[in-house]
């Protein structure tokens, strides 16, 4: 089952390879990780997604809390929450197609932030299931590059 895991460390270096490393030494493979600093000063927070059963997750969720620079773990999976990932994703454009794509972008409220002679680049944030879909619908007419940020969640409000 795929969890979300949301890591609140100390940031300074090494913190990133000691968590990777955490992952790589017990066989653990992360499917995204996106890190950013918080408002509070010297504080960043990780989100990793990764796999597992309940048993697994619960010791990567020990190791990481024993890590001196982990200051807090939280497993998303387990409550309500707010997930996004962002996609840069650029597909050939033909004249006689840019309608169709447009159509499409529209559709799925993303929007096109570059375009070239015979190519559009074309940003999306939303779960991802609409990321995956817009990929699906765009591989007809060529999918020439992407990148993706990962997901980044937080707990919803008002939770009881």
């Amino acid at each position: 089952m795929r969890h979300i895991l949301s890591v609140l460390v100390e940031n300074e270096p090494g913190v990133l390879s000691r968590v990777s490393g955490l992952f790589s030494g017990r066989g653990f493979n992360i499917e995204t990780l996106n890190v950013a600093p918080t408002l509070e000063a010297g504080v960043s927070i990780m989100t990793i997604t990764t796999f597992g059963d309940d048993q697994i997750i619960e010791q990567i969720i020990k190791q990481l809390r024993k890590l001196v620079t982990v200051i807090k773990v939280v497993d998303l999976t387990e409550v309500k929450n707010v997930e996004r990932e962002m996609m840069l994703l650029k597909v050939s454009a033909e004249e006689g197609k840019r309608a169709e794509i447009l159509r499409i972008v529209d559709v799925f409220r993303c929007k096109v932030v570059d375009v070239g002679f015979d190519e559009m680049t074309i940003e999306i944030t939303g779960t991802q299931d609409k990321l995956t879909a817009l990929v699906n619908l765009m591989q007809r007419f060529g999918i020439k590059e992407t990148a993706r940020t990962g997901a980044v969640a937080m707990k919803r409000s008002m939770q009881q």
